[in-house]
């Protein structure tokens, strides 16, 4: 099937990134974190893709994270598993139970964030996964250094590689070239099955209101 604009244009600024930072090497296993959202459906689609015509043979797996906080997590695991097969990609499916041990009884985004990272970070290493692939872009990098100087007073942000307990994982982000306009556009033409969050602090979290002020900076 010919591939669309927008598909070339995703796969080559992933690309860029790949290569420019040396992301990826020949014999590379690399899990991919799936949410569900269009920003890692599009990075497990791009980098599968990219697998059968670049001259470097690399492993990719994803993994799914759910936890207590999510509603309707049966539905969204059956929605996930069919995009998995249909990319061709196994998955390893992940739940937590972290509601009840978050003392401040509220779901808090930086508790729930830590412990999904924890059991990727996790699972990679049960499988000898030594990368794990996140679908951050350049909207995400924008919105951390100005989340953390305004709420941490420290100028951090993302970094296309980061290297982990001592080289023992390292986190990519091939989309770190691409806007978020991008990714959405690319998941609405390849009508990626994303799944909408369920997230009670999606609305009124320190990122959105980020994203908001990243908005109006915008206009």
């Amino acid at each position: 099937m010919k591939k669309t604009a927008i598909e070339h244009y995703v796969s080559k600024k992933a690309g860029m990134a790949i290569n420019q930072f040396k992301m990826i090497a020949d014999g590379d296993k690399v899990l991919v974190g799936v949410s569900g959202g269009k920003d890692s459906l599009t990075l497990l689609k791009v980098l599968e893709d990219r697998k059968k015509w670049v001259p470097i043979d690399y492993e990719i797996r994803a993994v799914h994270v759910t936890t207590d906080y999510d509603t309707h997590p049966k539905v969204k695991r059956k929605k996930l598993e069919g995009f998995f097969k249909d990319v061709g990609c196994d998955c390893v499916f992940k739940e937590i139970a972290i509601a009840e041990k978050n003392r401040k009884g509220v779901p808090d985004c930086f508790w729930c964030s830590w412990n999904r990272r924890k059991a990727i970070f996790q699972t990679a290493a049960e499988l000898g996964f030594k990368k794990v692939a996140f679908g951050h872009h350049k909207d995400d990098v924008v919105e951390t250094i100005l989340m953390n100087m305004i709420y941490n007073g420290e100028i951090s942000g993302l970094n296309p590689v980061q290297s982990l307990f001592k080289g023992e994982i390292v986190i990519i982000r091939p989309l770190i070239f691409l806007e978020e306009k991008e990714t959405a556009r690319y998941a609405r033409e390849c009508a990626l099955p994303v799944v909408k969050t369920t997230c009670p602090r999606n609305d009124d979290s320190r990122r959105a209101v980020i994203k908001e002020i990243v908005a109006r900076l915008m206009k």
